[in-house]
Order: C-alpha cells, then structure tokens, then sequence
C-alpha cells in the first residue's frame, strides 16, 4: 500500500463548523450593530464570500472591514467585541457519517492524524473518536493523504510537502477554486460518500 497515513485539518473534514461560524457570522453583525452600522444576513453573506474570493489571511477580519467601510478605530472596536463573544466558544459539530468512515480505516490499519493535535486533541475525545487518532504521525509526506477545506492554508502546505491532498469543500470556504497548481488539490470531494469514494481509489 503506497499510504500508510491519512492526515485531517479538523475543521470543514471532521468538524461541519456550522454552529461556530454561525455564531460568529451572528457576533461580526452585533458588534456592527453596536457601532450603529445596521448589518442583515445577506450583508454578512455577501462580506464573507468576498473575504474567501479574496483569499484573506484573516477572513473574520476582512468581512469586518468590508462591513466597516474601512474606519480602523470602529474596525478595531468591533474586532475586539466580536473576539469577546466568540473567544471562549468551543462548539464541535461531527461531520454525519465521518465516523463510521474512520471506524473503517482505522481498521485497515491506516494510521490517522489531526494537524494541531495538542490544540484539537480534548475536541476529538469529547466528539468520542480521539481513540481512532495517533497523536504522532511517524509517516513521510509522500505516504500520507491530507483531507482539508481551504486551498490556501490546509492543501497548498500539504502539497508543497510532498502529500496527496483531497480538498473538501464545505462551509464558508466551499466557493474557494485554486488561483495556481500549488493550490490544486489531487481530488475534491463534498460529502463523506465522496471523501470514502476518493480515498478508495488513491489507495488502489
């Protein structure tokens, strides 16, 4: 077999990310609000997909500063009231389905990996699949697959590694389409069906 590991970014693969970006998306139009800048959904809508065409580094704060109309002193203020209503949120939404898929390949004896997982490790073992994760992945790059969400920051480092990237599109970044070959993933896939069709054949 000529992979030995399957390599997760937690967020958008494991995680629907639904509630959090949600209440997010919820903190970014209160905080306007308070400034006296009237934010609806649609608003928040149109800033975010402008934040991801856009590839921003920080894609909260370049909806904030859409929505802002680009004053740094009312950019600053409701950054800091968006950060104090979402700081110390910890929502995690398992992906339907996702389990049984690593149930599976767990099996199979592949072993299975989260990037950052210091950081991801109390989510996975309150979500109940922590014990399907090594917690280091002693694997070259070039034997592993990469499962993520963004171009930018999940597969186009996973690529330039050495690994075979499968980009899930989901959630606030699924309109992201690679802008050169470092970014383009090897497979895309939008549902868990998909993400177990493709590893099948990478594997074959």
């Amino acid at each position: 077999m000529k992979y030995k590991a399957i390599l997760f970014d937690v967020g958008g693969a494991l995680d629907l990310e639904f509630a959090w970006e949600s209440a997010v998306d919820g903190a970014i139009a209160a905080s306007c609000g308070l400034e006296g800048i009237r934010v609806d959904q649609t608003m928040v809508e149109e800033a975010s997909d402008a934040a991801v065409a856009a590839f921003a580094p920080d894609t909260y704060v370049h909806m904030i500063e859409t929505l802002c109309g680009g004053d740094p002193q009312t950019i600053a203020r409701v950054r800091q009231r968006m950060r104090a209503m979402v700081g110390n949120l910890d929502v995690f939404q398992l992906r339907p389905g996702i389990d049984g898929l690593l149930q599976r390949l767990h099996v199979r004896g592949l072993v299975l990996g989260v990037i950052d997982p210091s950081h991801q490790w109390p989510r996975l073992e309150r979500a109940g699949i922590a014990e399907l994760f090594a917690r280091e992945v002693d694997v070259p790059p070039a034997a592993c697959l990469f499962v993520g969400d963004r171009l930018d920051t999940d597969i186009a480092p996973a690529k330039a590694s050495g690994m075979t990237t499968i980009q899930f599109r989901s959630g606030r970044w699924r309109r992201q389409r690679p802008r050169t070959e470092a970014e383009t993933p090897d497979a895309v896939v939008t549902d868990v069906p998909e993400l177990d069709a493709a590893i099948e054949a990478l594997l074959k």
